[in-house]
Formats: C-alpha cells, sequence, structure tokens
C-alpha cells in the first residue's frame, strides 16, 4: 500500500483561508438575506488595466497565427518581460541584475513554498510571528519540522515575535541560524522595514552565512519614498538574499497567475563536502526541470503593466486601494480601535477589543456587521489579540463595511 507524506498530518487543523470559508458558509446559509462585505482574503476586485487588456488580447491572437504562434516558451520565463523587469523596477531602484538571476513564475506564493526545494532539510529557519502562513506550512510540509506545540510553534523553527512592543519589526536571532523570511511591507501587519532595519539583517546574513528570502508582493503600495522597495538596495544583500514579488496584488493578476523570484549569482550555499554553490544554478535546473513557464498570453500581459500607458493606469489601480486603506484606518481610528498599517501597504492591523479573542472579533463582525476580515491568530500565536483587514475592497464597500463596524462597536 502506498504510504502518505505525514507531514501533511502534523499541520494545524486547517489552513487559515480556508476555515474562514467554511465560518462565512455556514453563516451565509443560516441568513441567506445578510449582504456580507468581505475585506478579508486580499483578492482584488479592480479590473485589469485597459493596456494589460489589450496586451492579453493580442497575445492570444498571436496564437491563432502562423506567424505568431508560441508554443513551449523558456521555462525561466521571456527576455522580453525580465528585462523590462529590470529596467522599469529595479534600475530606477540603483539596483543592477542580469537577466538570467530573474525568474519569471505563477506566482510568489508557489515560488516561496518551492524555493524550498533546493535547500537541505538541516537548514534551521526563522520566520516572523505573526507570518504569512505559507512560510511555515511549506517548512512543516517538506518535513523540516517536528510536532507542533500547544501554542502552535513548530519544533526545528525559530519563531521571532513581531508585537507591539517592538512595532511589528522581529529583533535578530538570539541564535545562527540558515534561512530569515523577510516581508515588507508586512502580510500581515501592513508594517515597512526602514533602510537602516533592513540593512541589520543583511548584515547578520553575511556574518552568519545565512540566506534571506525576501517577499516583496508588496512593493508598489509603498508610499514613503524613504523605503526601500527591494532588498537589493541595501549594500551586500545580492550575496545573502533571494527576493520574490508578483504581479497578483500590484497589477490585479491574482487570477491571470504571474510572480518572479531573483536568485542572484552571488548567492551560494554549501555541499556536504564544504564546497560553495550557487543556488541561482540549483533554482534554474528546479525550474526547467518541474516548471513549463508562466503562458505566453500571460507574459505578455505582464510585460504591459510597464510599458508608458500601461503603468499609469496600474499605479491608478494601486492608488485607489490605498485610498480605501486610508478609509478604513482612519475609520477605525475614530471608533477607538489602535490600528496598525495601510500608510505604505494595503493592510490594516487592528487590535481587538478587550476581553475578546481574534476569532471572537472575526464572528462579532460576520454575525452582527456582516463583515468578514481575518483573525490575527491565524498568523500565529503572536498574532492573537489583533485582526486584518484588506483594501482591496469596493470603495462603496469599504464605506459601508467601516460605517458598520464603527456603529457595532458602540
Amino acid at each position: 500500500m502506498a504510504k502518505i507524506n505525514d507531514n501533511y498530518l502534523k499541520l494545524k487543523a486547517g489552513y487559515l483561508f480556508p476555515e474562514i470559508g467554511r465560518r462565512v458558509r455556514a453563516f451565509s446559509e443560516a441568513n441567506p438575506s445578510a449582504r456580507i462585505i468581505r475585506l478579508g482574503i486580499g483578492d482584488v476586485t479592480r479590473p485589469l488595466a485597459p493596456a494589460v487588456i489589450k496586451a492579453f488580447h493580442d497575445a492570444v491572437d498571436d496564437l491563432a497565427t502562423t506567424d505568431k504562434f508560441a508554443g513551449y516558451g523558456p521555462e525561466q520565463g521571456y527576455d522580453w518581460l525580465i528585462n523590462a523587469i529590470i529596467e522599469k523596477s529595479y534600475k530606477p531602484l540603483g539596483v543592477s541584475l542580469k537577466t538570467d538571476e530573474m525568474f519569471i513564475s505563477d506566482g510568489s506564493k508557489c515560488d516561496c513554498a518551492n524555493i524550498l526545494d533546493i535547500f537541505a532539510l538541516d537548514n534551521v529557519v526563522a520566520i516572523g510571528d505573526p507570518v504569512y502562513p505559507v512560510y511555515n506550512d511549506t517548512n512543516v510540509m517538506i518535513g523540516r519540522t517536528g510536532e507542533a506545540d500547544d501554542k502552535g510553534y513548530y519544533k526545528n523553527i525559530v519563531y521571532l515575535p513581531c508585537n507591539e512592543a517592538n512595532g511589528f519589526i522581529p529583533a535578530l536571532p538570539d541564535r545562527k541560524v540558515d534561512i530569515i523570511y523577510l516581508c515588507f511591507p508586512n502580510n500581515p501587519t501592513g508594517v515597512v522595514a526602514s533602510r537602516d532595519e533592513l540593512k541589520k539583517w543583511v548584515d547578520y546574513a553575511l556574518a552568519n552565512d545565512a540566506v534571506i528570502f525576501y517577499d516583496a508582493a508588496y512593493e508598489a503600495f509603498i508610499t514613503d519614498s524613504a523605503i526601500p522597495h527591494s532588498i537589493y538596495e541595501i549594500e551586500g544583500a545580492k550575496k545573502c538574499a533571494i527576493e520574490f514579488r508578483s504581479f497578483s496584488k500590484t497589477a490585479g493578476f491574482t487570477g491571470v497567475r504571474c510572480g518572479l523570484v531573483v536568485v542572484p549569482e552571488e548567492v551560494m550555499g554549501t555541499t556536504p563536502a564544504g564546497e560553495r554553490y550557487s543556488f541561482n544554478k540549483l533554482w534554474l535546473r528546479r525550474t526547467t526541470t518541474k516548471f513549463n513557464g508562466a503562458s505566453y498570453p500571460v507574459q505578455r500581459a505582464a510585460a504591459a503593466v510597464y510599458s508608458d500607458e500601461g503603468w499609469p493606469q496600474v499605479r491608478e489601480t494601486i492608488d485607489y486601494y490605498m485610498e480605501n486603506a486610508r478609509i478604513i484606518r482612519e475609520g477605525l481610528a475614530e471608533a477607538g480601535l489602535t490600528v496598525y498599517g495601510g500608510v505604505n501597504a494595503p493592510y490594516i492591523w487592528l487590535k481587538v477589543p478587550a476581553g475578546m479573542t481574534s476569532w471572537d472579533f472575526f464572528d462579532k463582525l460576520l454575525h452582527e456587521a456582516n463583515v468578514v476580515g481575518t483573525p490575527g491568530s491565524g498568523f500565529g500565536p503572536s498574532g492573537e489579540g489583533f485582526f486584518r483587514l484588506s483594501a482591496f475592497g469596493n470603495r462603496d464597500n469599504v464605506i459601508e463595511a467601516v460605517e458598520r463596524i464603527k456603529k457595532n462597536l458602540k
């Protein structure tokens, strides 16, 4: 009889978002007339930019012709898309990258999980708490961890608390680690890291021969010019950091699927014999073996994001969501809640009323205000007592949701 990967059995009950979906479905079935406003899962609501749609259509039309038909493309992505990203998104930051250091994918969520393929299981991993669940759960799935304790912490993972006392910025680990997950602007807290803060992490990684997994999925939402958009703006980061980016929120590609990962040639690991070896070569081999590449129409659509016509249109949508964030942030603050984030990120992280758990507050908003958010405890034990709201909604719904919450808290 075939045996299962029993590491999956170590996962705590249910992934966060399916559990939210289960509770919402149960409420909807019991209250069919309720009009639920969803500010929980970070899915977008605005349509794709016109320039992106045109590029998408044109690429599909290409597939109907003999001259322009595209079959298998390069698994790591077309050079014309990679070079557009380097020129339009990285060079303005003062960051120089080689074409073969960037890999186009079907989304950064997949990349954050798949990157573990090229790292040995005995690496010591550090992640923030609270954290995007994918970082934690994928390490459990591949067998890096033991069982979870009563709080939900897994053996063999170093957890870095992010709380009000440290401004939700994790402190450097008090022991040597090999892999460090950082996400800024952060999901779920919405906080950002300054240049000096990121330099501490780069210096630590260089001193300890560690690798930083830098999730920059929300970099396009940064409004403060002093905040870095890329880890590679920090000197030395190309020797110790792998960066992930996504078109999902930046350009509304949650249903289209496109992302990228940057693996500089200088980021090295060691073989069992102690020899230095480039992770770039390993990731190239992994990509060309296990992935057939993002589709041609999707990559043409992604390239249009950086066109002279496309970027202003995309930027307009980003500004729309950030205005939603302002409305939520200021509205909840007026209601007396303690609120974080929502300035350089599309997420608002709020402290739940005294005496309530995160799931208590979830149920209260769902049942009394018919508003869906995300319980902070679903992102890790340190998220208990907090709650995440997303700015990716329709403007009218956002305004109504804020009014409902304010009314409910009186």
